[in-house]
């Protein structure tokens, strides 16, 4: 699925088809699912739990709340078989399987519903995979709670469960996990890694995984997040981002380093060979595009393959993001502003910077910007960067 001026596209072994849905905010998918979620805060669905008279249609689930008050969507989330989504509220609701509890309700009760349902209240982040039948649920006191598939323990709950329960049932409180700020939590099938942020501590991003020995990063069984110590990671490493797939994990450092583990059956984590890495090791990094912070690339792992790609900066405040870039002298790829308004925008304010805010400069270059097109836009803004032209 990829986004194309707020509207989505699947792609097929065929062609690219487009899904009339406008006003795009986000798209996530999981393996028996899709959802997309809108600026207005609906959420489109599809899938064979979701729909199963009609699994390729998508469908309003968020208009299927029993609470009318409580439809307007702010984040959704898909498990392997199930869709969740967070309110404006900060209500979490679960659509599609509960075999495993992932719903947080006795499965032998409710194995499935095609109607959204509360599993808890005050929640402020969901977490779960395109692979997994867990989910993790943090609450706006930094608690976190699981439910699902607990079979490798992946949800985290320590030993003293290992035989008793392979159903987490309802959301329970996870006790063991170290103290810290969850950034993010990332869900494979027999796994979990979170990324926990300690001022005290050095250094102040650290992982922590649980689960099945193949898989996270410990070469061995672990039942309760613990943290995933290895010489790959410096002391003043900085953790950016990382991501986990079916069976794998990638990890993306400040010091440019790209670590992974786990399944490499598909060459998933990108070594060149198909050995599977039950402990983390260091992966040679792709030739990168352009000549910026290596914060400004991201991992996501999929089922059996991954992605390392450039997101641009995010712009949320736009005149001193460019100012910074400028001062840098480098040329970012901004053609992702695709209204000719927003690229008129951004030239003005660099230009204003530039030219020490010299008003007929400023005036006479943008009448011959606004006469061009977006790429013909960024061919001047690239010649503004490289002091070709004032």
């Amino acid at each position: 699925m990829k986004l194309f001026n707020g509207k989505a596209i699947k792609y097929s072994k065929q062609n690219p088809s487009k899904i009339q849905i406008e006003n795009i905010q986000k798209v996530t998918v999981g393996d028996q699912n899709e959802a997309i979620l809108t600026i207005e805060g609906n959420v489109f669905a599809k899938g064979k739990y979701i729909n199963p008279e009609n699994p390729k249609e998508f469908i309003n689930i968020s208009s299927l709340i029993e609470d009318k008050n409580d439809r307007v969507i702010k984040d959704i989330v898909s498990g392997r078989d199930s869709i969740y989504l967070l309110t404006s509220n900060q209500n979490a609701y679960g659509i599609g399987s509960n075999h495993w509890g992932q719903l947080g309700v006795d499965s032998k009760t409710l194995e499935k519903t095609e109607k959204p349902i509360l599993i808890m209240k005050n929640v402020s982040k969901i977490f779960s995979g395109i692979s997994s039948l867990h989910v993790f649920l943090l609450n706006s006191n930094q608690e976190l709670f699981g439910s699902g598939n607990n079979v490798h323990g992946q949800i985290g709950l320590g030993e003293s469960i290992r035989r008793k329960q392979i159903k987490i049932q309802k959301p329970t409180k996870i006790q063991n996990i170290p103290k810290g700020k969850i950034i993010d939590i990332q869900c494979g099938e027999f796994h979990s890694i979170t990324l926990i942020e300690n001022e005290n501590q050095n250094p102040k991003r650290k992982l922590y995984s649980c689960g099945f020995w193949k898989d996270n990063g410990f070469g061995k069984d672990m039942r309760k997040f613990t943290e995933i110590k290895s010489s790959l990671f410096e002391n003043d490493d900085y953790i950016l981002d990382f991501s986990c797939g079916y069976n794998h994990t990638l990890i993306l450092t400040s010091n440019s380093k790209l670590i992974g583990f786990g399944d490499n059956s598909f060459n998933q984590l990108g070594t060149g060979d198909t050995k599977n890495q039950s402990i983390p090791i260091q992966i040679e990094l792709p030739k990168l595009r352009f000549n910026e912070n290596i914060s400004n690339y991201h991992i996501s792992c999929g089922y059996h393959k991954s992605f390392f790609y450039y997101s641009p900066p995010s712009f949320s405040n736009l005149e001193e993001d460019l100012i910074k870039l400028f001062e840098r002298k480098e040329f970012c790829d901004i053609s992702f502003k695709t209204k000719n308004g927003e690229i008129i925008e951004a030239h003005k304010l660099i230009l204003k910077y530039r030219l020490n805010q010299n008003q007929n400069q400023i005036e006479k270059l943008q009448e011959i910007i606004s006469n061009k097109s977006i790429k013909e836009s960024n061919q001047i803004f690239e010649m503004i960067y490289s002091n070709r032209i004032i």
